[in-house]
């Protein structure tokens, strides 16, 4: 085999899960695919380039025939009907897997992405708990005594797993001396172990797939899931997979993806902060139009660049017989505020609320007190019906103009977002480093995705100099120093362990205030890429101590 590990995990059941005919199946993934794989990533930043000079994207004119073409995705299979609530959360710990299990959710979206922090032994933690998932076997004793089992009196939800990105590694792997792909190593090891289960029992097995910007990378997946079927001896088919519209590039190009999936597609999802990230991403240095966008905070789905997005891919998903997922209700309850709770669940009520009555089959939450609260509203318009995929919108009419409508987004840049945003990037990428990917920040439940909008904005108004309307300062790289002084002094207040804050904290902040410079050196596409590096050194010198 020319398949190496680093290091072995420190997992009680990493054996198992890195067995030998386990590692040969991720050796074969990566000599077939990850040449390809790296061509693709690459080939995203010639893109950018070219859409950031130019201040526009457009609907591609090669693929024309497939936006006019008659056909549609393959019919959903019965476990997938009915996605009304979609539960996220990380796969690792157990706990955490069984309260979303149990949680009333149709379906639980099984986070190996923005929701994780891919340390070696959390990605075989999550695989672990996936099998014992998959075989109803899961279960959980904390150290205080209390047992947490999979529900029995009752339907849990149906797991689709989200692997890696295409753009992440997995550095314990390597293949020929090369290191590794995270997406086919999260995607690998769950199949290999959970493929003829999940497939005997109906559920799955079912995917997410994240942060892909052009239909060719949806054709990669599309290439593998068809090698891995007949690798294991499944149906062609049996996987489905739902993917994110989470890029400006992706908007443009939705009959594509479902195009080049469509014999394993289900259907789209249309995310909200790695969407808003990605348009700033990728006209951060443009000087051909004003893509600067407001606070985070003042962009809502209303907004008409936003509703442009999701009117287009509900109609384009119900087109192809697919399924228009909605987006996240972050909002974790705080019994000890009720007040504030009360406000935040009325602001959720109002989204999911304009979602069903939009046309999507289904939306996520971040809690399980959310879920009455979603499936209360997608109750009331579907009644009876598992969707509403019969419902086309032919009346929606986009244009490339109304989705790059950025400059037509009500509210202001301020300071006082700016502070918010250096808050929220240190607090969550400390947190990340520390090996937990989904925090809860003043009373959200924050993941890589609102780190990444919150730095690349600030980024973005340093290299523009633009100028706060709270305060008329200009954003400059010596301002943001001084705020995020400020700010990492607040947290150091907060963290009532001080060696926890030099340890996490103290290197979070110094990454940060790199990566918002405004230099285009400085720039880097993936917070969580220096971030991973950076997670090495950390566990390294634990290590050593």
């Amino acid at each position: 085999m020319s398949i190496t590990l680093t290091r072995h995990p420190e997992h009680a059941r990493a054996a198992e899960i890195l067995s030998d005919d386990a590692l040969a199946f991720i050796e074969e993934l990566h000599h077939r695919f990850a040449g390809r794989r790296a061509e693709l990533v690459a080939a995203r930043e010639d893109r950018r380039q070219e859409a950031s000079a130019s201040g526009t994207l457009d609907f591609l004119p090669e693929t024309q025939a497939v936006r006019e073409g008659d056909w549609k995705v393959a019919p959903a299979p019965a476990a997938l009907q009915d996605r009304r609530v979609e539960i996220t959360g990380p796969a690792s710990p157990a706990k955490m897997a069984i309260n979303a299990l149990n949680s009333g959710a149709k379906v639980w979206l099984a986070d190996l992405e923005d929701a994780s922090t891919p340390t070696w032994e959390n990605v075989i933690d999550a695989v672990a708990n996936l099998t014992d998932a998959a075989r109803g076997t899961l279960e959980f004793t904390s150290p205080e005594g209390k047992e947490y089992r999979v529900r029995e009196d009752g339907k849990t939800a149906v797991v689709v797993v989200r692997p890696r990105g295409w753009h992440l590694p997995e550095e314990h792997v390597l293949v020929d001396g090369q290191e590794g792909v995270g997406a086919l190593v999260d995607f690998g090891l769950h199949f290999f172990h959970n493929a003829k289960a999940l497939t005997a029992s109906g559920q799955g097995p079912f995917y997410y797939l994240p942060k892909m910007e052009h239909h060719l990378e949806v054709r990669l997946w599309n290439e593998v899931f068809t090698f891995a079927q007949e690798y294991i001896g499944i149906p062609h088919g049996t996987i489905r997979a739902t993917m994110l519209i989470e890029t400006i590039p992706a908007a443009f190009q939705m009959e594509e993806f479902l195009y080049e999936l469509r014999d394993h597609a289900s259907g789209l999802n249309a995310g909200r902060w790695d969407y808003l990230f990605s348009i700033v991403k990728t006209f951060r240095d443009s000087t051909a139009g004003d893509f600067v966008l407001p606070d985070r905070g003042a962009v809502s789905m209303t907004s008409p660049f936003m509703r442009a997005y999701t009117e287009l891919l509900v109609k384009t998903c119900h087109r192809r017989g697919a399924f228009a997922m909605g987006g996240m209700a972050a909002v974790i309850p705080d019994r000890k505020q009720p007040e504030v709770t009360a406000a935040a669940f009325a602001k959720v009520r109002d989204d999911k609320t304009r979602e069903a009555g939009d046309g999507f089959d289904g939306s996520w939450v971040a809690h399980p007190d959310l879920v009455p609260v979603c499936q209360e509203i997608f109750d009331g318009v579907l009644g009876d019906k598992p969707n509403q995929v019969d419902r086309l919108r032919e009346e929606v009419q986009v244009t490339p103009a109304q989705l790059l409508d950025v400059a037509g987004a009500s509210g202001e840049v301020t300071e006082a977002g700016l502070r918010t945003n250096l808050y929220v990037a240190v607090a969550y990428t400390a947190v990340w480093l520390s090996g937990n990917g989904a925090v809860a920040i003043h009373h959200l439940m924050e993941d890589a995705a609102t780190a990444e909008i919150s730095r690349t904005q600030i980024w973005q108004q340093v290299n523009q100099g633009v100028k706060a309307a709270d305060t008329g300062n200009v954003i400059t790289y010596e301002l943001v120093q001084s705020v995020l002084a400020e700010e990492v002094e607040r947290l150091r207040g907060e963290v009532a362990d001080e060696e926890r804050f030099e340890r996490y904290y103290a290197p979070a902040a110094a990454l940060i205030s790199r990566l918002v410079s405004g230099r285009p050196e400085d720039y880097e596409d993936f917070l969580t890429l220096p971030a991973y590096r950076l997670l090495d050194q950390l566990n390294t010198q634990a290590g050593a101590r």
